[in-house]
């Protein structure tokens, strides 16, 4: 069956997996999607991720990261939010790329250069498609 929104399905898994407490969530991966995952990563959002070789589809598991004791245990990401569906694309210029909670958080975008956050865009001077936000 195929998927209309495989971003959004990713980030849904990822919050169903979180209000649950789970330590790790699969999914079936792609390029998009592995490199949604690095730039979580790297900004410290999950703790780790893989790409399982399995048929007929690669599947890619998060490792997601949380703060606490056994009892009071919080994630480290207390929001995930769609931003550019494939209804409605959202694109930013260099100057109009959104501050997700006054910098507290990140947007993910896509651009020529690839996927980066929102800060890193600013950065290098380039615009994109804003495809979710994280915090």
């Amino acid at each position: 069956m195929s998927m209309s929104d495989p971003i959004a399905d990713m980030l849904t898994r990822v919050r169903n997996a979180l209000g649950r407490q789970h330590p790790t969530v699969s999914m079936p991966s792609s390029k998009v999607k592995v490199a949604i995952a690095n730039v979580l990563q790297a900004e410290g959002y999950i703790k780790d991720f893989q790409v399982l070789p399995e048929k007929p589809q690669p599947v890619l598991q998060i490792s997601l990261k949380y703060v606490g004791g056994r009892r009071d245990r919080r994630s480290i990401i207390t929001g995930l939010e769609r931003v550019s569906r494939p209804g409605r694309r959202v694109y930013a210029g260099k100057e109009n790329i959104p501050w997700v909670l006054s910098g507290m958080g990140i947007a993910v975008i896509t651009t020529s250069k690839g996927i980066m956050t929102g800060q890193e865009a600013r950065r290098r001077g380039v615009g994109g498609e804003v495809l979710c936000k994280v915090w």
